[in-house]
């Protein structure tokens, strides 16, 4: 019996090391420029990556790799994206404004004053609002695309990170407080709040519509799963040291983060409705914001060639020219 149960958990274990593909890097691209990034975004449809890079956004060709365009914007942090509007939008945190550029031809038209220091920014299809996340005054605000005006205001009491949604509500890490907050997205009101145990610092954050999970990364090298309906914490999965983004490919039924030690973890629900680590990417130092393309699969990371801080600075100087973006695909 012992030998039957033992060879059912190696038959259960290979199915599953099957049904997973293993990441690899398929392309390096060089960005050059100087300065610091934050936020990557596809366009999937426009074969695009945007990238916010210091005051500018750069746009690039998803098949080459090559510059197609920018986007100006002061201290940008934040893409979204609204096609059939035919609009973009960048959450600019020197300025506390976003700017709304033609989703075409890249080009400013309006800036919209927001709260101070708007860093998240999404494109929520449900209430088609895009959602901006103020980090220093510690609100979440949303914009209607129509109008481009600031439709609702949610007061959060925290420095507030990536947000996710799904139809009726939007989610948000909390940072400094170690919580998500619930948003009722037709009311913009807050309706919960979740403390997240065993979580320092929350920033990235992805969610299973689906299966109504949440998936936020810690800077205590956790990866957090999360019931929508209920605010439990489901599971606990170990990533990397300096995680920073977060994704969820509903196709493959994983979920990554992104860590800037040089790796990117790939995690899977086990057949016992548990998550795991399935691999452990090796990527480059820096490379902690990503995007992910729900076509392709492929995952793009940001990063650059990085010296010692300067003098009196907290991160790593970048070597200027090198901003590079790789790109990891599954096979």
């Amino acid at each position: 019996m012992k030998n039957l149960l033992l060879l059912l958990l190696l038959s259960l274990t290979a199915s599953l090391a099957a049904q997973t593909p293993h990441y690899h890097q398929t392309a390096k691209w060089t960005v050059g420029g100087e300065g610091g990034w934050d936020y990557l975004k596809v366009d999937p449809d426009g074969n695009r990556l945007f990238i916010s890079h210091s005051n500018t956004i750069n746009v690039l060709d998803l098949a080459t790799g090559k510059q197609v365009g920018e986007v100006p914007a002061s201290g940008a942090h934040g893409i979204a994206l609204v096609p059939e509007k035919n609009l973009g939008f960048s959450s600019n945190g020197r300025a506390g404004t976003v700017t709304v550029f033609d989703f075409h031809t890249l080009k400013p038209q309006s800036d919209i004053k927001v709260g101070e220091n708007p860093d998240a920014i999404i494109y929520d299809p449900h209430s088609k609002n895009v959602i901006v996340m103020n980090g220093r005054s510690k609100d979440l605000m949303a914009i209607d695309p129509s109008t481009l005006k600031v439709v609702g205001t949610v007061p959060l009491g925290g420095k507030l990170e990536f947000a996710a949604s799904d139809a009726g509500h939007i989610y948000v890490n909390v940072e400094d407080k170690g919580e998500i907050a619930s948003v009722d997205s037709k009311t913009w009101k807050e309706v919960n709040r979740w403390k997240l145990n065993g979580c320092e610092e929350p920033s990235g954050l992805a969610i299973d519509e689906k299966a109504g999970h949440l998936f936020t990364v810690c800077g205590n090298k956790q990866m957090i799963v999360v019931d929508t309906k209920t605010g439990n914490q489901l599971a606990s999965v170990p990533t990397g040291d300096g995680t920073d983004a977060a994704a969820f490919d509903p196709e493959l039924k994983l979920a990554f983060a992104s860590n800037g030690e040089g790796t990117l973890t790939e995690v899977r629900e086990t057949k016992d409705g548990k998550y795991e680590v399935a691999e452990n990417v090796p990527t480059a130092r820096g490379a902690r914001t990503m995007a992910l393309d729900l076509k392709s699969h492929n995952v793009y990371l940001a990063t650059a060639e990085l010296g010692p801080p300067a003098q009196g600075q907290r991160w790593p100087s970048v070597k200027p020219g090198t901003f590079m973006v790789l790109v990891y695909s599954p096979q």
